[in-house]
């Protein structure tokens, strides 16, 4: 179900990010290696990618993205307004401040720009299930550095290794919630959009994105 979920999440970002903008390069924060990057960036724009893992930055830029190894809670090595379309996937949750990400997020775009992020639904009816066996959600399994899974026997990643620093969830919210975040920063026509519903078909998020497995805010820099 989460590989079914997770390729209906690319199509999301994909056909969000496609759409008609600002000229300028497409930028994705958190790139790793660049594999999932190249799924759904616009044809035909420079690509720039902001990654944490130096090695990982090294994969993207074979694969022909101008990858920049950065701490993305530091200003972002991007100069304000060059930027055409900003992207990431699965990102936003593992900052400690999404104020900032939100707001470097808005000043490195152009006037017109868009910003295509997606992230965990806090309030999938997956987590929301969990909550009412008095579990810990589903997307908030991995917050420790000494233990995986914790709080939800059903955890994916229930007694594994340890997740790396960096790899932990900080933030997860709602779809209502990511809106009025970009909202908030000044973005103009914000929309946010859904993938996954488990455990019905993929494709029945984006009719609910309120409860969907993963959402997609899309919005614009005025």
């Amino acid at each position: 179900m989460f590989t079914r979920a997770m390729r209906q999440n690319l199509r999301v970002i994909r056909d969000l990010a496609r759409r008609p903008a600002v000229a300028g390069p497409v930028c994705d924060i958190g790139c790793w290696d660049g594999e999932t990057f190249a799924k759904y960036a616009p044809p035909g724009r420079a690509r720039v990618g902001l990654e944490l893992d130096a090695v990982a930055a090294m994969h993207a830029y074979d694969r022909g993205i101008d990858a920049i190894s950065c701490d993305l809670t530091t200003r972002w090595p991007l100069d304000t307004s060059s930027i055409g379309i900003v992207t990431s996937n699965q990102v936003i949750e593992h900052v400690p401040d999404v104020d900032h990400f939100v707001r470097e997020t808005f000043r490195v775009l152009r006037p017109g720009g868009r910003a295509v992020m997606s992230t965990e639904n806090l309030s999938s009816w997956h987590n929301i299930g969990a909550l009412a066996l008095g579990w810990q959600p589903f997307s908030l399994t991995n917050i420790s550095g000494l233990a995986s899974g914790l709080g939800n026997p059903c955890a994916n990643l229930r007694d594994e290794e340890p997740l790396a620093e960096g790899w932990q969830h900080m933030h997860v919210v709602s779809a209502r919630a990511l809106r009025e975040l970009f909202v908030a920063h000044g973005f103009a026509d914000v929309t946010v959009h859904g993938a996954g519903y488990y455990p019905l078909p993929a494709a029945m998020g984006r009719v609910d994105p309120a409860h969907a497995a993963f959402i997609t805010v899309a919005a614009t820099r005025p």
